[in-house]
């Protein structure tokens, strides 16, 4: 995806002074723009940092932003995905609806913020299925798919999911600067 873009990614292993964020933020936007912001402005380079979760409809949203927490503070995945599944058990159908968001924030060492997003929309299945990926992944159908994310192999997850979706549109952006 990124073949011929000259950037190199470090990850934050290679800042390890780098503050701790708290994401309080309203939005997944809010919170990858804290992020950003914070490490541009630590390291004096380009920073990009991600939130990204899932959204119920039937559930006014939730458990967005809080997806990693929607259980409590220091919850595991399975206990999220565990309050998940209870407070839909009465839902059916099209009451199951969900999507999965991504917001990728690029921010300059001056903190000018660049936003790449990605969405998919899909079902919130009874039962999880599969050992793939982490959290929501086991019951989670994208629409015109059979599998849960946790049923795909990666590179199909990666293809179609939204954090898939926005890494594909910095792709594109950074390719249009930044290649060799």
């Amino acid at each position: 995806m990124f073949t011929g873009i000259r950037v190199t990614f470090l990850d934050l292993n290679a800042f390890p002074d780098s503050p701790e964020c708290e994401e309080n933020g309203e939005t997944f936007a809010d919170n990858a723009d804290l992020k950003a912001r914070a490490i541009a402005a630590h390291t004096l380079r380009y920073a990009l940092a991600d939130d990204s979760g899932l959204v119920v409809e039937a559930l006014g949203g939730a458990p967005g932003i809080h997806s990693a927490r929607f259980a409590g503070p220091g919850a595991s995945d399975e206990q999220n995905l565990q309050l998940l599944l209870r407070n839909l058990k009465e839902n059916t159908g099209s009451d199951r609806k969900a999507r999965f968001e991504c917001v990728l924030s690029l921010c300059d060492p001056q903190g000018h913020i660049e936003r790449f997003s990605g969405v998919v929309n899909g079902d919130i299945v009874a039962e999880p299925r599969g050992a793939n990926g982490f959290g929501y992944d086991p019951v989670f159908v994208p629409e015109g798919e059979r599998e849960t994310f946790a049923e795909m192999p990666a590179w199909r997850k990666d293809q179609i999911s939204h954090r898939g979706r926005a890494l594909s549109a910095l792709a594109q952006t950074l390719s249009r600067r930044w290649s060799s």
